[in-house]
């Protein structure tokens, strides 16, 4: 299995919780989000969240080991970890964590040059986890200062113009770039929504959209569940949405839409 099997090189393959408190964290989302739970492949202190029967996303009780604040990050597949932790570095970015072995793959953990967090995986992907699709989440969207600039660190570090199989194609439309493999627009770049956000505490930052049938339900089981509401449901370019923190502070979003 290669990263074929899922997503392709280039793309999203997860989206990860860090968490302080792993048992808290899935009461929490099993409320709002309705997802069930396995214990990850990796030992105690990690698990696999599940939809319908698939796997959504992986959660791991790590922020206090590792001195990290609770939050959702991303995940791209790659070839190569080391080159790619290099090509972070010589275009201002930083590598915080990795290349480290974690199961049967390499992970980093790093920040573009606006400091919004990200990861890639080089390793064995999930089969049929792929952004859009199933129960994967339904995009993922990076809010930072300049979308343009963004679009060419992401696009330098993991060949998104290279052609390959279910090639990855950059385009700008609607005030936003938009990163789509195949049909499946898979990643949004969205610029100067840092300063207008409301919440003072936002920065860069990459966010995760869960699909939802009803917007205003998952945000009243939110606060029912000692979560906050960031941004009340509104309708936005691409849909009905709504952005919530956990427990700790941990930001997502929830949208009855399948892709940006």
């Amino acid at each position: 299995m290669s990263a074929s099997d899922g997503a392709g090189l280039g793309q999203p393959c997860w989206v990860s919780l860090l968490t302080a408190d792993l048992a808290s964290a899935q009461d929490f989302y099993g409320a709002v989000l309705g997802w069930k739970f396995r214990p990850g492949s990796l030992g105690e202190g990690f698990a696999v969240a599940i939809s319908d029967g698939k796997p959504v996303a992986g959660l791991s009780d790590i922020v206090s080991r590792m001195g990290l604040s609770a939050s959702w990050t991303s995940y791209f597949a790659v070839a190569d970890a080391d080159m790619v932790a290099s090509r972070v570095r010589e275009r201002g970015g930083t590598v915080a964590v990795g290349p480290l072995a974690v199961g049967r793959g390499r992970v980093v953990l790093a920040a573009d040059p606006a400091g919004a967090v990200f990861g890639f995986w080089e390793g064995k992907n999930l089969p049929g986890w792929r952004i859009g699709t199933g129960a994967a989440p339904a995009w993922l969207e990076l809010r930072t200062r300049d979308a343009f600039a963004a679009a060419m660190f992401y696009g330098e570090i993991f060949d998104w113009t290279v052609d390959r199989p279910e090639r990855i194609e950059v385009r700008y439309e609607d005030d936003a770039v938009t990163v789509r493999a195949g049909e499946r627009t898979v990643a949004c770049l969205r610029g100067g929504a840092v300063e207008a956000d409301p919440d003072p505490r936002i920065r860069p930052r990459w966010h995760v959209f869960f699909r939802v049938d009803d917007v205003e339900k998952a945000v009243e089981a939110a606060l029912a569940n000692g979560g906050a509401v960031v941004s009340e449901p509104t309708h936005s370019r691409v849909g009905r949405e709504a952005t919530l923190r956990d427990r700790e502070g941990a930001l997502f979003t929830v949208t009855v839409k399948t892709g940006c």
